[in-house]
């Protein structure tokens, strides 16, 4: 049939590397920026001095900000939308926020409401992401006028505090004007602690710096992988392109035997109705492990036509060769099964491209954030089948996930089968 109908093999080829591609931007698009209302209730100007310094702190949020987006509003806006779904989160800036942060008294909180479930979690850290960063550059500010203050007492001058001017005598001018004092034990003491106080004070500054961040990050620049050329982007791809196919193709088939009448016939001696389902699945698992070999040797030849660093692991296909028709063969008995529950063929090819779906998008949704989808997905072979692509290929030491994931296929096949064996009977009828 697919031979006498070249465009609908093309179809069911280009298809589910369609639906891949737009999983893929489903799942970049749940990486995007969520929307999230900034309600400044304390007016705060483009610049602020703070701990002595300027601070452009409107220009900090913005930038600080740059993990999620921000959408200024007032408090009625701002609540609307978060209550309508338009905004994940709000972000208030009391009132007040500035005086506290200038007068240094206490720490001023930022208030933050998200929404329940979801992405409510994600956003909470985003947040504090922000928080964190504005509280480094102010560290930063703070570290640096603390320094002004210990490089006044070490060498002196004049200082401006709480609005009174102060002349400073610092440790270094205390030195020569004890110089010039008749020397004495009592003189010598005190010179004596003013040049280890000036020592230790001549420190202060890295002890700061280093107290104001005790760890750094840095990121090291190496070529790898960008995100659609990942393990986990190659794995999706086959796992989906063979769960539309076989699915389609067992179900299509078996289905088509009863329309055509050959099912009778082919059940009165020739064959048993185990051979005939088995027929079904035998086929799935030829067709995945064809398009899936083909889909791999390509994204190899891209990457390593990419030079990228991790390229394509050729000494492992073999072990991706078995999964591909393992997986094929457990999704060939899924098929026979919804095949021989619809009956006819037009029934089946929809029910199959029905079911596709949501077998689909229940392997795609974290166990974290969905346990029961979780447990669903792995009565499936599409989970599985994923789990065992990416560690066939990229896993350092993939053999337990490579065992576990096959009982779980074999045995899910055998199930599938079975019951595709029992609903057969009723094509007979």
């Amino acid at each position: 049939m697919l031979l006498r109908s070249p465009l609908l093999l093309g179809v069911l080829i280009a298809y589910p590397l369609l639906v891949a591609g737009l999983v893929g931007l489903v799942a970049g698009y749940g990486s995007s920026k969520p929307r999230v209302a900034l309600v400044d209730e304390d007016h705060l100007p483009r610049i602020a001095h703070v701990g002595g310094q300027s601070f452009g702190i409107q220009d900090a949020i913005d930038e600080v900000g740059k993990n999620v987006h921000l959408v200024r509003m007032d408090p009625v806006k701002a609540r609307h939308a978060l209550a309508t779904g338009r905004v994940v989160a709000t972000l208030t800036v009391p009132p007040g926020f500035l005086a506290d942060l200038r007068s240094g008294l206490h720490a001023p909180s930022l208030v933050y409401e998200t929404t329940r479930g979801g992405i409510s979690s994600r956003v909470t850290q985003q947040v504090q992401a922000l928080v964190y960063a504005l509280n480094l550059r102010l560290q930063r500010a703070y570290v640096r006028t603390d320094l002004g203050y210990v490089q006044l007492i070490v060498r002196g001058g004049r200082a401006t505090f709480a609005g009174q001017t102060y002349n400073v005598l610092g440790l270094a001018r205390m030195g020569k004007l004890l110089q010039q004092l008749p020397r004495g034990p009592q003189r010598d003491r005190i010179a004596e602690f003013a040049r280890i106080a000036g020592v230790a004070l001549t420190q202060t500054g890295s002890l700061l710096a280093a107290t104001a961040s005790p760890i750094g990050l840095e990121r090291a620049r190496e070529a790898s992988r960008s995100s659609l050329l990942s393990a986990q982007v190659q794995a999706y791809a086959l796992g989906l392109t063979i769960t539309f196919l076989a699915l389609l193709l067992a179900a299509g088939a078996i289905a088509s035997e009863r329309d055509e009448n050959a099912i009778g016939r082919l059940a009165r001696g020739l064959v048993s109705m185990g051979e005939i389902v088995w027929a079904k699945v035998a086929l799935a698992a030829v067709v995945a492990l064809a398009l899936g070999l083909v889909i791999a040797l390509v994204f190899g030849a891209i990457v390593e036509a990419g030079n990228v660093v991790g390229g394509e692991p050729w000494a492992r296909l073999p072990l991706l060769a078995l999964g591909l028709a393992v997986a094929g063969a457990a999704l060939g008995a899924l098929g026979s099964l919804l095949g021989a529950l619809a009956r006819d063929a037009r029934s089946a090819s929809l029910v199959a491209v029905l079911v596709v779906m949501p077998v689909v998008f229940l392997g795609l949704v974290p166990r974290e954030v969905a346990p029961v989808a979780g447990w669903i997905s792995d009565v499936l072979p599409f989970t599985h089948a994923v789990r065992y692509f990416a560690s066939s290929l990229y896993d350092a030491s993939p053999w337990r996930t490579l065992g576990r994931e096959l009982l779980w296929l074999v045995g899910l096949g055998a199930v599938f089968g079975a019951l595709a064996r029992l609903a057969t009977r009723r094509l007979l009828a």
